[in-house]
């Protein structure tokens, strides 16, 4: 019974997050100055769930911090090095003229990893919380819910700009949410032997979130001239970070 619970929760989780997605960007068509908003939003989303979500909680659970901050510059090295490969193999395989596309193609791998990680990261909050109490589940299952549609929608802007399709967006990020189904269940048969594990891997979404925003999409920002669209990526950028913030601040506490 306790297993079907935590089943039944991370699936709503992830299916809520996929009805979010499609009920808002079912009929809008994307021009490059309204993605660009989206990609303000995105970064901005993408901060505050790192230093006011993630790393808060990473650094609650275990209370060595530098072993925490370490684990984010290892993250944020490995999705440094995983995106130059990246870029290095497919500039050697397809020439110099596809190096901006294969740039933004590099934003993807990096989105869907850190995605599949903050996800299983949920799910192993959710079964944590049945395994307390029903009303826990349910309160965390709510928690999560509130918090992963603002971040589903940021993943999904960032593979529309990347270059997939909204089609093809919407279905990976569907599948990676399907990952804290995956991570309910492993934490339900295994949850006591990797336990002390959960902060670093918060930590390792955390570094990969950070490295998103930073080295992907606030450069991309940077190359707008235009007076009137800076200021208004900046305001997005902001409201993104508020979003997340009040989400965050209104939230009940679990455990």
């Amino acid at each position: 019974m306790l297993l079907f619970q935590i089943i039944l929760a991370t699936t709503l989780v992830s299916l809520i997050s996929f009805i979010g997605i499609v009920a808002i960007f079912k009929n809008i068509h994307f021009k490059d100055h309204s993605i660009k908003l989206m990609i303000s939003l995105a970064a901005g989303s993408l901060l505050a769930v790192s230093f006011l979500d993630l790393l808060p909680e990473a650094l609650a659970e275990n209370k060595n911090p530098n072993n925490i901050f370490i684990a984010v510059l290892i993250s944020f090295l490995a999705f440094f090095i995983l995106e130059k490969y990246i870029h290095w193999h497919h500039c050697k395989c397809g020439g110099h003229n596809h190096k901006k596309n294969q740039t933004k193609q590099n934003i993807i791998y990096t989105n869907l990893i850190g995605d599949g990680f903050h996800n299983l990261i949920d799910g192993f909050l959710i079964a944590a919380a049945f395994m307390l109490d029903l009303k826990t589940g349910i309160v965390a299952t709510i928690v999560v819910i509130i918090h992963e549609i603002p971040q589903e929608i940021s993943d999904f802007s960032i593979l529309v700009y990347a270059g997939l399709s909204k089609a093809q967006a919407i279905f990976y990020n569907f599948l990676f949410a399907l990952t804290s189904i995956f991570g309910g269940i492993i934490f339900y048969f295994f949850g006591s032997q990797f336990a002390f594990l959960v902060p670093y891997m918060a930590a390792f979404a955390a570094g990969n979130f950070i490295y998103l925003a930073t080295a992907d999409l606030i450069p991309e920002l940077h190359q707008e001239e235009d007076a009137k669209q800076v200021m208004l990526h900046t305001l997005w950028l902001f409201i993104g970070i508020i979003i997340i913030s009040l989400l965050i601040f209104f939230s009940p506490e679990i455990g």
